[in-house]
């Protein structure tokens, strides 16, 4: 039987203690098989890592990477990356989880739409699990619907096929993954999703997307310096992405 996995899936992890256990049960309740988790320890100083390697022991579908120093979510996510074999790439952070059918809706949705890059829906929660809202997505999503919308699509959620367009790697800048998103979607036009919530996002206080403000300075700066738009075009979808930041969630 091959071994190589078919998924690989890319965890940063940073002082997740708490959190790192419900990620790791999540993926491995997933009904699909065929995966590794390369959870990347960036440097932690809690027992982030002895967790990690606890289920290391137990699963040899997970691997574990210590960083020597503290490198940043988009550095360990290269890290893991570099390191994986699996056809499809998916991100999934220390404090989030899966629910167990989302790989497979995934990887089948792709087969059937002969697609690069799949999402789902997803809900956000606190740190006792209890869900706060849904982020609910439309069936296809352009390039253009994400300058409009730069969260339209989860990180969480995303997944996409390296046999089609090959491995993508984040910049060090901030909404690193948003850049990543646009690259992808420029090059391969449209994106498809799945309705239903499939995964869990966690917000704490204290998380880097709760920085509302800094947030809007790191879209303005993607739109004129890395997507190269006119002040008159990146005003026009700075507009829509303000708007949709207060409307993309529909508490519960």
């Amino acid at each position: 039987m091959n071994n190589i996995p078919i998924v690989s899936i890319v965890t940063p992890c940073y002082n997740a203690e708490i959190f790192i256990n419900k990620c790791i049960e999540s993926v491995l309740a997933q009904t699909f098989i065929h995966w590794e988790m390369i959870i990347v320890d960036d440097f932690s100083n809690d027992n982030s890592l002895e967790i990690i390697k606890k289920y290391s022991n137990f699963d040899n579908r997970i691997i574990f990477i210590r960083n020597q120093n503290n490198m940043g979510a988009a550095q360990s996510r290269n890290i893991a990356t570099q390191r994986s074999l699996g056809r499809y790439i998916a991100f999934l952070d220390s404090d989030d989880t899966w629910y167990k059918n989302k790989l497979e809706r995934q990887i089948s949705l792709m087969n059937e739409k002969n697609s690069a890059l799949s999402y789902t829906a997803y809900y956000t929660m606190d740190d006792q699990d209890k869900k706060l809202a849904l982020h609910p997505v439309k069936g296809e999503v352009g390039y253009i619907d994400l300058l409009k919308y730069p969260s339209i699509i989860g990180t969480l959620t995303l997944v996409y096929d390296t046999q089609k367009i090959g491995k993508y790697f984040f910049e060090n800048i901030g909404h690193e993954d948003y850049v990543l998103k646009l690259k992808i979607l420029k090059r391969i036009g449209i994106a498809v999703g799945i309705l239903e919530p499939l995964a869990a996002y966690r917000v704490h206080d204290n998380s880097l997307s709760s920085n509302k403000i800094q947030a809007l300075q790191w879209v303005w700066n993607i739109y004129r310096n890395k997507e190269k738009l006119s002040v008159l075009k990146s005003f026009f979808y700075f507009v829509h992405y303000v708007v949709y930041s207060f409307t993309k969630y529909k508490k519960l």
